[in-house]
Formats: C-alpha cells, sequence, structure tokens
C-alpha cells in the first residue's frame, strides 16, 4: 500500500464503557455489558441485549448521532488539527434491515455533523454494508488520502439491533440467543471512529486490504455448503498486498457475533491459507462484551488494535482484522504496530 496510511486517532462509544481507552480496558478484563432489556425475547421474557448506557433515554435517530457524536468528538480530541480538514465516511446498517433505526441517512448524517460542530469542505459519504462496512470505507480512504483530496479521513461506523421489528425479524429467524437457542447472537449498539492520514508517528499502520464475497451465505437459498471461500479471497487479497504469508500473522480479531456460522467461515479461512509452523494466533473477538454491533464493528476493531499497541499489551504483529455480511461481503483488513 503506496503511500501507508497510518491511524492517528479513536473513539468508542459502548455498551462497557464511553470512550475507547475504558471500552478497551473492560474487553480486554472480560467484562460484558449484557443485561435485560425492553424488549419481547423468543418464547416470552425479556431480551438480553447490550444497550449503551447513555446518560439520557434518548431513542431512534437522535440515539445514534448521539453515540456517533460521543465517539467523533473523542477521535478529534486528539488531533485537534484535522477537525475541519477531515473528510467524513460514516459507516451504518444495510438498507434492508427491517426498522432500520436511521431510515433516512443523509439526516442523521447532518444531525451528527451539527452536534459536533463540524464544518468541512468534504461532504461525508455514507456505507451501508453492515457489519463490513468499515472495510468498504477504508478503500475509500485509501483513495481520498493517496489523491490528495483530503489530509485526514474519518472513518465512523454506528449501528443498533436494538429495535422492536429488527429484534423480530431475528427471532422469526431463530438467530436470537436464548435459553432454547444457544446459535445465536446478542444484539447490541455501539459507536465508533477512527481518523486515519498518510504516513505520521502514529502508532498503528494501515497495510494490507481485502474485500471479496461468500457465494454460500447465512440465508443461502441453494444449501450450498460453506467453504470459506469469501473470506478466504479476502484475506489472501490483505496478505498479497501486505506481501506476508498467513503463518506471520500476529494475532486476529473477528466480528464473531456468537452463531456457528461465523467462526467456522473464520476458521476455513484461517485453516486454507496457513502453511508451516507458526506461532500462537490469538484471536479477539468485541462481540463477547458487546454483542452484535453491525455497522460500528470495524472502527471498534481497529479502535482495540490500536488501544492494545498504545498500551503495550498487543498480542502480536501485524494483526489482520475481518468482518462480514449477512449477504456475504467479505472485508480483511491488516494493521502493524509502528516501533
Amino acid at each position: 500500500m503506496k503511500p501507508p496510511l497510518d491511524i492517528v486517532s479513536v473513539g468508542m462509544v459502548t455498551a462497557v464503557g464511553l470512550d475507547a481507552p475504558s471500552s478497551c480496558a473492560a474487553m480486554r478484563a472480560r467484562l460484558d455489558g449484557f443485561r435485560e432489556t425492553r424488549f419481547n425475547g423468543p418464547r416470552g421474557g425479556r431480551l438480553v441485549g447490550a444497550p449503551v448506557p447513555l446518560p439520557r433515554n434518548w431513542i431512534g435517530e437522535k440515539r445514534l448521532a448521539h453515540m456517533a457524536a460521543g465517539a467523533i468528538s473523542e477521535a478529534f480530541k486528539d488531533v485537534p488539527e484535522a477537525r475541519h480538514r477531515t473528510a467524513l465516511i460514516l459507516c451504518l446498517a444495510e438498507p434492508d434491515r427491517p426498522e432500520m433505526v436511521a431510515s433516512n441517512p443523509e439526516n442523521l448524517s447532518r444531525r451528527i455533523v451539527d452536534m459536533i460542530g463540524f464544518k468541512s469542505s468534504y461532504r461525508p459519504r455514507i456505507i451501508r454494508h453492515g457489519r463490513p462496512s468499515g472495510h468498504v470505507a477504508l478503500v475509500q480512504a485509501k483513495r481520498i488520502l493517496s489523491s490528495g483530496q483530503a489530509p485526514f479521513v474519518m472513518i465512523a461506523g454506528v449501528d443498533s439491533y436494538l429495535s422492536t421489528r429488527t429484534i423480530l425479524r431475528y427471532v422469526n429467524d431463530n438467530r436470537i440467543l436464548a435459553p432454547h437457542n444457544p446459535n445465536g447472537f446478542i444484539p447490541g449498539e455501539a459507536a465508533a471512529a477512527i481518523i486515519l492520514t498518510r504516513s505520521s508517528s502514529a502508532p498503528l499502520r494501515l497495510v494490507g486490504l481485502g474485500l471479496a464475497r461468500e457465494p454460500a451465505t447465512i440465508y443461502n437459498p441453494e444449501d450450498r455448503p460453506l467453504r470459506g471461500n469469501g473470506m478466504t479471497a479476502a484475506y489472501r487479497a490483505a496478505l498479497d498486498e501486505t506481501g506476508i504469508e498467513m503463518s506471520r500473522i500476529g494475532f486476529r480479531i473477528a466480528d464473531l457475533i456468537g452463531e456457528s456460522y461465523w467462526f467456522k467461515q473464520s476458521a476455513l479461512a484461517n485453516l486454507r491459507l496457513v502453511r508451516g509452523a507458526h506461532a500462537f494466533q490469538d484471536l479477539w473477538s468485541p462481540a463477547e462484551s458487546l454483542g452484535n454491533v453491525g455497522a460500528a464493528v470495524v472502527p471498534i476493531m481497529i479502535g482495540m488494535a490500536w488501544i492494545a499497541v498504545q498500551k503495550g499489551y498487543v498480542a502480536g504483529n501485524p494483526i489482520l482484522i475481518e468482518a462480514s455480511n449477512d449477504d456475504g461481503a467479505c472485508g480483511a483488513a491488516i494493521v502493524a504496530a509502528v516501533h
């Protein structure tokens, strides 16, 4: 990747912390934000979710805007010179998600910009691919920075699965974690933001990126067997750009939301590419503490890596970060600590 892109700042608002250091400390300590919500779960009873403990009970678009504004404001604190020189890329839920909390992405974007007093000559861009939105945003950030269109790019993701129709859809599809269904996910919500720029003295650098599509999706109507072709291709593209083999990856961070499908996909991609002897590769997942946070997950995972490098507890170097969605979109990014 030429020129190299550095992550210079991060911000988070999650169920276990209202900033990045506290969120990452809680996730490292294996704390979680799971609790009963006001929603009905499968077969009655209250649904267990991972809501963000905001100071007021905002709902809908206003709630998402406050979460995103908090994460973006935190990211700008460390890089104040970027505030009005940044191109914003906003990552949101898929367009076909039932009862999206942000039904009008442009309105949400304007509300966020107004909240943080963001005055930039660069028009915000919106990406709506759910969990792998952050990987698509990284491709756009690479183009913007490499061409000199803007000196900084902010990738912000915000999402929530905690709405009535969304929960009903996944309950009907038998995909919500419940006592009678261990093969499900816990719905959550979160926001996160990262700021990228061309080569600097930042602790973390983006060195590889890959996108692909899996034909055997989780809603696969042809009942094709899952071989991990999509994620394997995404891994391979990122590794080729980096110029290393899978055996040299230090560890992985993945959006393993709880269902066996995603664990199998990740394991297949890893097994198909690892060759020869290699050191232990740890596997982290924010879903262990936050549940399924949708489009916020890639900025969160990059933020986890950034804080780990900064605080000195990183589990290896470089780091592979992966995400995928129900439609088969797969993304892989490789980031490396800058020594």
